[in-house]
């Protein structure tokens, strides 16, 4: 089953969506949240217009200092305030700024994230596609 996980096809439509579509910065590094002043973004954060995530909202981004047109990550977060789970794009995110990314989304008792790094393995039976 290992070729079922994490595989270049899912990053490849992925990437895809991104280049198809235009990210809208609308909380800049350094910013405070709209609802709570105390949690400040630590990169760039915005959405991908035109597209829809579980939360029928834009999909979210996290952007950091890194030229990229390339996805390298997705978070995953649940939330038991909003009764709500979300995926977020990362992309050019050095080390530090996913490091201050995960603290940022883990920071309360109410939210918890977590992190898929990007694959890169073609499974057989994607060959074709």
């Amino acid at each position: 089953m290992k070729e079922l996980e994490n595989n270049a096809l899912f990053w490849q439509k992925l990437d895809t969506i991104f280049l198809s579509s235009k990210l809208e910065i609308d909380r800049p590094k350094n910013s405070c949240h709209y609802k709570y002043s105390n949690l400040v973004y630590p990169v760039d954060y915005g959405y991908l217009k035109d597209t829809r995530g579980s939360d029928m909202q834009p999909i979210d981004v996290f952007k950091g200092t890194t030229p990229t047109m390339q996805i390298q990550a997705v978070i995953i977060s649940a939330d038991i305030l909003k009764k709500d789970c979300e995926v977020k794009l990362l992309m050019g995110c050095n080390e530090d700024e996913i490091y201050d990314i995960m603290l940022f989304l883990n920071q309360t008792e109410y939210q918890k994230a977590l992190i898929v790094y990007r694959g890169n393995e073609v499974p057989e039976w994607g060959s074709n596609d």
